[in-house]
């Protein structure tokens, strides 16, 4: 079975939402990494001119190939990536090997 990686770097209000939507899409679980730091081209700048910084966090999928573009479009809908600039960001990678994935592989076996 092939693989992508989707990591999806989102504002942290918003993780719940794209978990679900990444579900639904056909996406078997995730790794979250929270508190994670994003800027963009410039600065945000708040009251006193104290940088403000959103707290993102970071979602790794391992999906099944054949899934990956549905479940990345599911993801970038539900946390308005395009529509509303700075909510976040969605990209796949291709996965050589995978190690560890017995139960996923047989979890998407029974969906078929």
């Amino acid at each position: 079975m092939r693989f992508k990686l989707i990591v999806a770097l989102v504002e942290d209000a918003l993780t719940d939402r794209v978990m679900n939507a990444a579900r639904e899409a056909g996406a078997t679980g995730a790794t979250v990494i929270n508190n994670a730091r994003g800027e963009g081209r410039h600065q945000a700048r708040g009251f006193l001119g104290i940088e403000i910084t959103a707290q993102r966090d970071v979602l790794l999928f391992l999906v099944d190939a054949q899934k990956s573009r549905a479940v990345l479009d599911s993801i970038a809908d539900a946390g308005e990536f395009d529509e509303t600039p700075g909510t976040g960001i969605a990209f796949q990678v291709d996965v050589e090997e995978a190690l560890g994935v017995q139960s996923q592989i047989q979890s998407l076996n029974e969906r078929e």
